[in-house]
């Protein structure tokens, strides 16, 4: 089994965008890679070509794969519908509409969103996953499927990703660190920081302060651009649409100016090669 986790310091931190830009690169190197996210919680869904709905996420990082998107990608899609009701699409097909309180089997769920991930390892040379949100809402995570869950469940390595845009890069990534299970924290091997503007250097002695607590390594600095993505998590961008020509075609384009940038500014997709690895 080859697959590693991108987790994120919140919602909005990269994750997702991370993940797409790991995807483009192995494929560039000819990998058979695929994107996984157990459980996403959006409006903004794709239809498959054989009729499936999943996370618009997971359909870009397909695309950033070279292939098309199928239902196993995202198996769990969780779409509010208001006043406190939720529609549960499992495997790209509605499961069941919920109301606030209301029970229903999540371990039939849990069964069939990671009985995607088991098909798509056999399938596919490297899985890469995607959490969900932050891995350490301490609230949620006796119910997590997409973090801490998939963690236990399938033993996947994780890198963090951690948004400097918003501040407190440094307690963010200590924070999520500290607060994983003690059976998981393990499988955190090392930490990206996002969205950094100008000299990367004045973050030197932060970072080796962060590795020497946590024991994670640093993977590399992205730099702050203004990219046409598409309206989803941390793929967002309110300051562009994703351009006048073919989504696909421009979601492509944009994310290998943004690898081309990441490899100019440092960043070792190496290392995330080794945390793979490690998961073999």
């Amino acid at each position: 089994m080859r697959s590693v986790l991108f987790l994120g310091t919140a919602s909005g931190a990269g994750k997702t965008t991370l993940a797409a830009l790991y995807c483009r690169y192995l494929r560039k190197k000819g990998v058979d890679v695929v994107p996984y996210k157990t459980s996403n919680l959006s409006l903004n869904s794709y239809v498959t070509e054989d009729g499936k709905e999943i996370g618009m996420g997971q359909a870009f990082q397909a695309w950033a794969s070279g292939i098309e998107p199928t239902g196993d990608m995202n198996p769990v899609l969780l779409k509010p519908s208001g006043n406190g009701r939720m529609q549960i699409v499992v495997r790209g097909e509605p499961f069941i509409d919920i109301v606030r309180g209301q029970e229903y089997d999540r371990e039939k769920i849990k069964e069939l969103g990671y009985g995607s991930f088991d098909r798509l390892v056999s399938e596919h040379e490297t899985v890469v996953c995607e959490g969900s949100g932050s891995p350490v809402e301490l609230n949620l995570m006796d119910t997590d499927l997409a973090n801490v869950g998939l963690m236990r469940a399938r033993k996947v390595p994780s890198v963090l990703v951690a948004d400097i845009e918003r501040g407190g890069v440094f307690a963010a990534v200590y924070g999520t660190w500290k607060l994983l299970p003690d059976d998981v924290r393990g499988l955190l091997k090392g930490f990206i920081i996002n969205r950094f503007r100008g000299d990367a250097s004045l973050l030197d002695s932060g970072i080796a302060r962060i590795e020497e607590l946590t024991g994670l390594k640093c993977i590399g600095i992205i730099p702050y651009e203004t990219l046409k993505f598409p309206e989803e998590d941390s793929m967002s961008s309110k300051k562009g649409s994703i351009g006048d020509g073919n989504l696909h075609e421009e979601f492509v384009k944009n994310l290998d100016r943004l690898l081309e940038l990441a490899e100019e500014g440092g960043v070792d997709f190496s290392k995330i090669e080794k945390i793979v690895d490690s998961s073999a």
